[in-house]
Formats: C-alpha cells, structure tokens, sequence
C-alpha cells in the first residue's frame, strides 16, 4: 500500500503561517533516483566512464550534494504548490525546518513564512472632517520672487572695512586641536563657507560673525554627543580661524531688466501672474495632501490590525535608500551617507510601520468597495501628464513600460480613487488657511 502525502496548516499570527509537510518514502526515492541520474551524467570519476558510474559509487562521492538537492526539489515543489492550491500569497521568503533524508522514512518538513493580515475595515464612511483650505497670501509671493531673485544673485568681493554678518560668504582657513592633539580632518585651507548655512558644528558660523579680513581669531566648539565621528562626539575643540576673503551676495533689482532673464515673459505682471498661478496649484496639492493626512490618521486610529514585519523591513530599506539619494546629491559622500543612515536604521521603524498600515488599509478599503484601476485609467493619467506639461504622450508612456513602474502607478491611482471615495461620503468643515508657509487659520 502506497502511502499518501499529508499536509497541515497552522496560523501562527495573524500575520504567520505554517504548512507542515509528510513526504512519503516512494516520492522522496523516485526524486532521488532522478538526481543520482543527473549526476551521473556530469560525474568525472578515475576509472570509470563518464556516465557509466556505478549507483554504489555515484553514492560514495556524491551522497550529501544528492540528499541536498532531492530535498531542495521536494520542498520547493510541494511548498509553492501548497501555495497555488489554497490561494495564499506569501509576503515573505519561507523558513525551512527539515530533519533531512533517511532511507524508507518519510521526509518531513515544514515552511513559515508572512501573509496580509485579514480584517474588515472600519469607518471610512461618513467620516466628520475638517478641510484647512489653504490661500495664497502676498508674503508667500514675495518669498517665491525673492527666491527667483536668488537664482540670479551675483557674488562681490567687500571692498570696505565692514565685519562678517549672517548671510556673507567667507574664504577661511583653519586649525583645529582636540584634547591637545591637531588632526588633518580638522583643518583646511581656502574654505568657502556660507554663514548660517550650518554647514558646521553649532557655534562655529555663529563665532565668525564681526570679524574682519585678515583677522585671526580662536574659536572654542562643542561637538553634539550624536556627532557621526565618534572621536569628536561630546569633545570641546579650539579652532584658530583666519578670514582671508568676503564677498556679498547682490540680489537683482525687480525691474524690466530683470524680464530680460526669461524668454516667456514680457513684463513684470507676466512673471507675477504665472508665479501665482503655481503658488495656487500648491496650495491645492497642500490642501489636499493635509485633509489625505487627517484621513490616514484618524482611519489608523479605529482600524487596529498587526503589521507583517517583512512589509516594515522592506518600508525601511526605500527609506532608507531614499534619503541616502538625497544627501548624497546635497555633497555627501554616498559611504558617509550609507554609514549614517544605517545608525539611524531604529528612527525610521515607526514611520515604517505607519505607511505599512496605511497601505494594508486602504488596499483592505479598495478590496471591500470594488475599487480598481484598469489600464485604461492609467493610460488616461499618463495623457493629462503629457497635456499638463507640454510633453510628449508617447514619451511619457515610454517611461512606464517597466511593469513594476506601472503597477506601481496603478497602487497610486487606486489610493487616490480611495481618498475621493472616503471624501464623498465625509461630512467636511471648511476653514481657511492664510498662507503657504505656515500662517494662521482664519476662523
């Protein structure tokens, strides 16, 4: 009598599974012929033929990489097929336990592995909310030309006697000694520096301020306890600081002249309109991201469910990933930057488990409401794109070709589509906001 393959099941967590498997002996044998075979083929042994070594000596030489094999065949096969057969998505790579192969026995092995946690989600219709609607104000246009205008400030040298204040830039050298000792990292020739850039320990800029060129002066620091240099952490350090130039910068007057700087625009009320115009889109994506953000955190707080922690480890890593690309196009070295980022791995778990949350969420909402975005949807958003920008369509489209590129715009498109789901049945409350950059609201 034949025995039967048996499988068992069991949940873990809500969030882990375990399938146990029972291969019988004949199973495990036919597998185990076949790798013998296929090694037999390949197997170069002193007198012998190849491909005509003995099943006896085949085992002498090769017992251990055949027993691997045949178990690497088996779990594989049944362990997917388990999957396929009970429509379960695995989330995570499995855990393998596995007593190995002994002849005429049954060879016994289970896999662990994460799931998406089963929930129904909870008050996402007629949710009570308030809407800050944010309004373009004349300081946020003033801040937006002022910041234009310094894209074309021009750097001059000051000529006069006049001190070093906050906003020059300074040509410095200096020295620096730590607990008696000089050390090459803190010390530099012809340093261009921007004061109050922050670019270096606090109170370094802070203490350049009212000098003069040529002037040398002994400055005393106090490196943070958390400074990624551990040597220096916490230690008071002497600078000798020498300025050896100043220079200004000059903003341009906001004439017809500075027109002259643009091909689109003719006059000044050109520049100012479309400058507005910007402004009031993001005021309406600032608007709209807030009141997203008020919906996340309030579905958060009714919906409690746990979080795969494979999902949290991968939300790190693009985090992570994510800021490593930002510092090290701001001038970090991309090992400075990895090595900082991997000491801050621990900050970045609870916003990690946040935007996890978020996901299963809302992915759980568009599930329950039959919420979907076809191709076509995503065909059509790749066009208003193409319109909102003045580019091309099918260059555009180009860029979504990559089929994990497009599923990921479909995820987005399908969180969008939640959001206005969530919005048409909310009660709102309008209020506005004066301001892009943080004014008061108006009540």
């Amino acid at each position: 009598m034949v025995s039967q393959m048996t499988i068992k099941m069991e949940e873990l967590s809500p969030v882990k599974k375990k399938i146990s498997f029972e291969v019988p002996w004949e199973e495990v044998k036919t597998e185990l012929d076949s790798v013998y075979r296929e090694v037999g083929k390949q197997a170069k042994i002193k007198g012998f033929r190849q491909g005509k070594v003995p099943r006896k000596v085949l085992e002498t030489h090769f017992k251990e990489h055949a027993h691997t094999e045949t178990m690497n065949n088996i779990i594989n096969k049944y362990y997917w097929q388990a999957l396929e057969e009970n429509k379960i998505i695995a989330l995570s790579r499995p855990e393998i336990t596995q007593d190995g192969l002994k002849e005429n026995s049954v060879f016994s092995f289970s896999a662990s592995f994460e799931i998406e946690p089963e929930f129904e989600p909870r008050g996402y219709t007629a949710m009570e909310l308030e809407k800050e609607e944010i309004l373009v104000t004349s300081s946020d246009m003033e801040k937006k030309i002022s910041e234009i205008r310094q894209m074309f400030a021009t750097m001059e040298e000051v000529t006069d006697d006049r001190k070093v204040q906050q906003g020059d830039f300074v040509v410095i050298d200096f020295a620096g000694i730590c607990e008696g000792e000089s050390s090459a990292e803190l010390k530099a020739e012809n340093y261009f520096l921007e004061i109050g850039s922050k670019k270096f320990v606090p109170g370094f800029e802070e203490q350049l301020i009212d000098m003069t060129k040529g002037e040398t002066k002994t400055i005393k620091v106090t490196y943070p306890e958390d400074y990624r240099e551990k040597k220096y952490a916490g230690k008071n350090v002497l600078f000798d600081v020498t300025v050896k130039n100043l220079k200004e910068k000059r903003m341009p007057a906001l004439d017809e002249n500075f027109i002259k700087n643009f091909e689109k625009y003719n006059s000044l009320e050109d520049l100012k309109s479309d400058i507005r115009k910007s402004l009031e889109e993001e005021a309406a994506r600032l608007t709209e991201t807030n009141l997203q953000n008020k919906i996340t955190e309030k579905l958060l707080q009714v919906n409690e469910f746990d979080v795969p922690s494979s999902l949290v480890e991968r939300q790190i890593f693009y985090m992570m990933a994510d800021m490593v690309r930002r510092m090290t196009s701001a001038g970090m070295d991309e090992q400075s930057a990895t090595e900082l980022c991997l000491n801050m791995r621990d900050n970045f778990k609870d916003e990690a488990t946040k935007e996890v949350k978020a996901f299963l969420l809302f992915k759980k909402i568009a599930e329950k409401e039959k919420i979907i975005v076809e191709t076509a949807d995503a065909d059509e958003h790749i066009r208003q794109l193409a319109a909102k920008y003045g580019k091309d369509y099918e260059l555009i489209k180009k860029g979504y070709e990559n089929e994990e590129k497009m599923e990921n715009l479909k995820l987005d498109l399908t969180q969008k589509k939640v959001f206005d789901f969530i919005v048409q049945s909310a009660n709102i409350k309008t209020i506005e906001k004066e301001g892009i950059y943080g004014a008061e609201v108006k009540s």
